[in-house]
């Protein structure tokens, strides 16, 4: 088992490279999060160059090549759900901005409701982490949570009025 990869070890096979976030899965802190950011530039291009229906497309594009690239490199760190793996936040957060309204103030909690469900992982999210495993437990876990966050700003914007 690799505790904490090293800068080498995203290049040395195309799948770490993803599951890595590009890279921002070797943060020292919360590499969950630094790919969960790393998801905002990302979507600012794509929804720049892409109809809203390509770019869902393109996410479950994202998804599929999350399964592969996860499991890959899951299998090469000895860990399923390794926490430098974060293209499974890459993907989810890129799910939420795609449907939450627009705008940093709507970004930002859809950021913080995500992390949260993330992290503290309420059922059926802990469920769902502890019985799948593989590269698909690794990214439907997220898009659990990326639908709690969905429907939490679905909440708040109902409440708000």
């Amino acid at each position: 088992m690799i505790a904490r990869p090293a800068p080498g070890f995203v290049l040395a096979h195309p799948a770490h490279f993803i599951a890595l976030g590009f890279g921002t899965g070797l943060a020292p802190l919360a590499p969950g999060t630094a790919g969960t950011l790393l998801a905002f530039p990302l979507f600012i291009l794509l929804n720049s160059l892409l109809t809203p229906l390509a770019l869902f497309g393109l996410i479950v594009v994202f998804f599929g090549i999350g399964i592969w690239a996860c499991a890959r490199t899951g299998r090469d760190l000895g860990v399923a759900d390794h926490s430098a793996m974060n293209w499974d936040e890459v993907v989810a957060m890129l799910l939420v901005l795609l449907l939450a309204p627009s705008g940093w103030v709507w970004w930002g909690v859809a950021f913080l409701a995500f992390r949260f469900f993330d992290v503290v992982k309420p059922p059926p999210i802990r469920n769902i982490d502890r019985a799948m495993k593989g590269g698909l437990g690794v990214m439907f876990d997220d898009t659990v949570a990326a639908f709690y966050t969905l429907l939490l700003i679905a909440l708040v914007k109902r409440i708000l009025g």
